[in-house]
């Protein structure tokens, strides 16, 4: 019967996820650029936040803690430090590796900022939104209810990370999917196999990775 119940979870609080991003990415479509700067940076990261809303009300009536997600108090610090770190290790690989191999077009993140203040705004938008929604969704409230139904550690890690994959199916392409499935199964492993891992690192080493892909490109590519 428990089984059965964590079954149901996970395909309601995906269903509502995905919800969310079609909501999202339609939003971004046909209303964001027609209001002023300044209530569109609000909207960015409040809107990004639907996506977490119906996995969040499944946590709460599952009663499913914060630590049983990932978050803990102990050494932010090193927390903090261990997420920002792997992000940028992460980023590097996955950007310069097919840029010198000549596939620079499919690692292009499409941004091209010049000015510091849209820097400082990216880095926080990516951390505080897509990486917090993304994470606490796929590494943390699917992943959870995946463990209660096999409880074992791989299925976990690739079914989570092959949601997490098409996801992206909505504003992208099958390439996406399945470099953005990959990107999950190593946010996992990063998650769960480096001691003092813990939520915060991997939102932050999330958020570090968009960013950095949003620099290398800013940097590396012409308008």
């Amino acid at each position: 019967m428990e089984k059965k119940k964590n079954i149901i979870f996970v395909i309601i609080s995906y269903i509502g996820t995905m919800a969310g991003c079609f909501a999202v990415v339609m939003f971004n479509e046909y209303v964001m650029m027609s209001i002023p700067l300044v209530a569109r940076m609000i909207c960015m990261i409040e809107m990004y936040w639907i996506m977490a809303w119906v996995p969040i009300v499944i946590m709460i009536i599952s009663k499913m803690g914060l630590k049983d997600i990932g978050f803990t108090k102990e050494k932010i610090g090193l927390q903090i430090v261990l997420g920002i770190v792997c992000g940028l290790i992460v980023a590097s690989l996955y950007f310069f590796v097919p840029y010198l191999l000549g596939f620079g077009d499919y690692v292009d993140a499409g941004y091209r900022y010049e000015t510091l203040w849209q820097f400082v705004f990216q880095y926080t938008y990516f951390v505080i939104t897509v990486a917090a929604v993304e994470e606490i969704v796929f590494r943390g409230i699917i992943y959870r209810q995946l463990m209660n139904i096999s409880n074992h550690e791989w299925i976990a890690i690739i079914v989570s990370s092959v949601l997490f994959g098409f996801l992206h199916i909505i504003n992208g392409n099958m390439l996406q999917v399945i470099f953005t499935t990959i990107l999950g199964i190593i946010f996992c492993i990063s998650r769960y196999k480096i001691k003092r891992f813990s939520m915060i690192s991997l939102i932050l080493m999330h958020g570090t990775y968009d960013f950095m892909l949003a620099v290398f490109s800013s940097l590396l590519f012409k308008k």
